[in-house]
């Protein structure tokens, strides 16, 4: 058997353009894959059962919060796209190779995915443990792409608090489903079919 020698073993930094659209997609869904298990595994821990959290609640309200919270962080993000320089709110163009040449329902199931994974594991289980506050500072750190600017690692960290207090508002895990299906739809549209000048 071939032994592999670890210090020969490099790692490099690669730019999102040097990812092609397979490995982008791959990367994609085995992170939310991950953090679905992980997700699953912490709340095993906490003695919850996973599937109890995603009964449809006997009130169906919840939806009012998920709306209500998506209308506000679309205005907002609205808002900061027409004020605020676009190199301040620089993802490093992931958003942009993820939803631009998507098909539509391809942005919609990757929005689904990523909603009940990440909601599942931040507000789900992570929550209960650390609160909304701490969890929200977890998951702007993890969206390492906006971390190089305020404005977006601020936002992220304040769409999580939202997500995060409408949980506890709505009793139900689905009203922060909700919300991130919404958003993450909404805007993986706009890049999707807006219109780019040809330089």
């Amino acid at each position: 058997m071939k032994k592999i020698d670890i210090k020969k073993i490099k790692l490099r930094q690669v730019s999102v353009d040097q990812i092609d659209d397979k490995v982008l997609l791959i990367n994609l869904y085995a992170t939310q894959l991950l953090t679905l298990i992980i997700g699953i595994v912490w709340l095993l821990f906490q003695h919850r059962n996973p599937f109890r959290l995603l009964e449809f609640p006997a009130q169906s309200n919840f939806w009012m919060y998920g709306v209500g919270l998506t209308a506000v962080v679309i205005a907002v993000d609205v808002l900061i796209s027409r004020f605020v320089p676009e190199q301040a709110n620089d993802d490093g163009g992931i958003n942009e190779r993820l939803f631009r040449k998507r098909p539509v329902w391809h942005i919609v199931l990757i929005s689904l995915v990523v909603a009940i994974c990440e909601e599942m594991l931040f507000r789900g289980a992570m929550q209960q443990t650390f609160g909304p506050y701490w969890v929200s500072i977890i998951f702007a750190a993890i969206h390492v792409r906006y971390l190089r600017h305020w404005i977006p690692t601020g936002l992220v960290f304040s769409i999580s608090y939202g997500l995060g207090w409408i949980y506890i508002q709505s009793g139900t895990l689905w009203a922060p489903i909700l919300t991130h299906f919404l958003v993450d739809t909404v805007m993986g549209l706009i890049i999707r079919f807006r219109r780019y000048d040809e330089a």
